[in-house]
């Protein structure tokens, strides 16, 4: 079923009346990208979240626009940003019906790029945008739909998209389905409960490295630090529709490592051995690495293999020798380690991942390392991994240039990718097993560019995340209508027999009311009649007992 969901590349029917959209723009650190989605109305049952997928035009391809350069170039005039941000919303507003506009929401995230920014300047962006757009555009636009989010946002969007894709927050009642069982937040005097169990992600990129997962039971911390730093790790949130429903309530912790991506990682370990190297030097009065025939012999660069570094003005040389064991030991304190429990890289507090049952996706150079060059992505298993990693950092240079002019390797692998292999795929191996503290025998990761085929952007978990109250909207719509239509059949009956009532109150209550003037009239004729005898007899009129 998620993969008729997902591999559906039919065009959008923006005819359909019961279709809803709407759009997130990505405003990322090189450009801007702005996605349209949409989604029919919502089943009515409240266990279920919205069926959102990505918008297509009349030739299939999804709704999406990317712009350069970043937002945050315009930092120093925040009043152009609405003419720069103009062609996206345009091009969406073309897409999406016009009738359906006034109803789409919009939202504008902001991440890397702008977060370096002074708070100042990312105001000043953001309120030229909430200016502006709502005078050229008539989509759902609100303050809070405009924003910077955090890379623990970003990490919590991702991983509400790959699980939303892959079905892991539908209910099932099949046996062949893992489970998981959850202490729900907030509810610790209530029994746990029992769902699906999701997936958590590993992603590397160039720069860093980010890891996300559901801790599905209540955390113990060994300091009060330790505590303190976990609040701004762990985030709780309900997708479900209902805020009193906890079915949908999920604890994710969230890390990203600055420093730690593939290329990132390399630089460091390229300036350490700079500044070791000429420190070895001059103690021992050695020339090693400072002429071509004298090389630093690295051992992560495959056999004879040949590299530069340039700092200052100097190039040191380097010759591979291939060596994958020693470059894992070489890299290891790069891992900033330490001795207290329940930490990972840099010392960052990672609560326990129950090894027997869960299940990871690795992304990015996690999929690059496994399957450019050694075509082993998929399934992740370490002891092949290793072999494989341990063949390819000994084979010579030259060797691996003829494979690739063969064009045996993937064909997006260039010799940047070959050069560094080796480096990487120890780089990687560590930060799994040592800095993460995955067990060698793990076997439940699965390394991927793609999810069926489809790229799964963060942004499909933003619009899940901040639509979960809409089907609430749509389930109490239907309802009023199921009971209107119940009442519809004999409204003509009932009405009148509502006037006939009301006409009948009015009625009493102005008969009510001349009876009461009858009788103080009565009174009024009978005293003074009396008065009018007295006075005929020569009497003094009497008082009158008073009430």
């Amino acid at each position: 079923r998620y993969l008729a969901r997902v591999t559906d590349t039919e065009a959008t029917d923006t005819n359909n009346p019961n279709l809803n959209y709407g759009i997130v723009v990505d405003c990322g650190s090189s450009g801007s990208r702005i996605f349209v989605y949409c989604w029919p109305r919502h089943n009515g049952n409240p266990h279920d979240l919205l069926d959102i997928k990505q918008m297509r035009d009349k030739n299939s391809k999804p709704v999406v626009m990317k712009i350069k350069p970043g937002i945050s170039e315009f930092a120093s005039s925040p009043e152009k940003v609405s003419d720069y941000i103009s062609p996206l919303l345009s091009f969406a507003a073309e897409h999406v019906p016009r009738v359906k506009h006034k109803e789409t929401p919009l939202y504008i995230l902001c991440t890397a790029g702008m977060r370096i920014l002074p708070e100042s300047q990312q105001k000043a962006i953001l309120e030229d945008l909430l200016t502006d757009i709502p005078v050229h555009f008539d989509f759902l636009f609100s303050d809070s739909h405009a924003e910077v989010i955090s890379g623990k946002q970003e990490g919590v969007y991702a991983w509400i998209g790959i699980n939303f894709v892959l079905g892991r927050f539908e209910h099932t009642d099949d046996e062949d389905e893992a489970i998981v069982e959850v202490h729900v937040p907030g509810s610790e005097n209530k029994e746990a409960i029992f769902r699906k169990r999701t997936v958590g992600i590993l992603d590397m990129g160039g720069v860093s490295t980010q890891i996300a997962y559901e801790v599905p039971k209540t955390v113990s911390f060994a300091s009060s630090q330790q505590e303190e730093v976990a609040k701004n790790l762990l985030a709780e949130f309900n997708l479900g529709c209902d805020a009193h429903q906890t079915e949908h309530v999920y604890r994710v912790y969230v890390a990203t490592f600055l420093g730690f991506g593939g290329n990132a990682a390399r630089q460091r370990y390229e300036d350490s051995l700079f500044t070791s190297t000429a420190l070895k030097n001059r103690v021992l009065g050695k020339q090693i690495g400072m002429t071509s025939d004298s090389p630093y012999l690295d051992p992560c660069l495959p056999l004879d293999a040949q590299d530069e570094i340039q700092q200052n003005g100097q190039i040191m040389y380097l010759r591979g020798t291939g060596d994958f064991n020693l470059c894992r030991e070489i890299i290891q304190p790069f891992m900033n380690k330490t001795n207290e429990t329940q930490t990972s890289l840099n010392g960052v507090y990672q609560p326990a991942v129950h090894f027997q049952n869960s299940e990871f996706y690795g992304f990015s150079e996690f999929y690059y390392c496994t399957e450019d060059v050694l075509r082993m992505g998929g399934d992740y298993n370490a002891a092949k991994f290793i072999k494989a990693a341990k063949d390819y950092c000994a084979t010579k240079w030259s060797v691996l240039r003829e494979r690739f002019d063969r064009g045996l390797y993937a064909s997006h692998a260039d010799l940047h990718r070959l050069k560094y292999q080796c480096f990487k795929s120890a780089w990687m191996y560590e930060v799994f097993h040592s800095g993460f503290s995955f067990p060698v025998s793990y076997s439940n990761l699965k390394t991927a560019l793609q999810v069926y085929d489809k790229e799964v952007q963060w942004t499909l978990g933003a619009i899940l995340y901040r639509t979960r109250f809409l089907p609430l909207r749509d389930i109490q719509q239907e309802n009023f209508r199921g009971s209107h239509s119940h009442w519809r059949s004999f409204s003509f009956v009932y009405n009148h027999y509502l006037f006939f009532a009301c006409f009948l109150i009015v009625l009493l209550s102005i008969l009510l009311y001349l009876l009461r003037l009858r009788r103080i009239h009565r009174r009024m004729l009978h005293n003074g009649s009396s008065t009018s005898l007295w006075i005929e007899e020569g009497l003094p009129p009497q008082k009158i007992a008073g009430p």
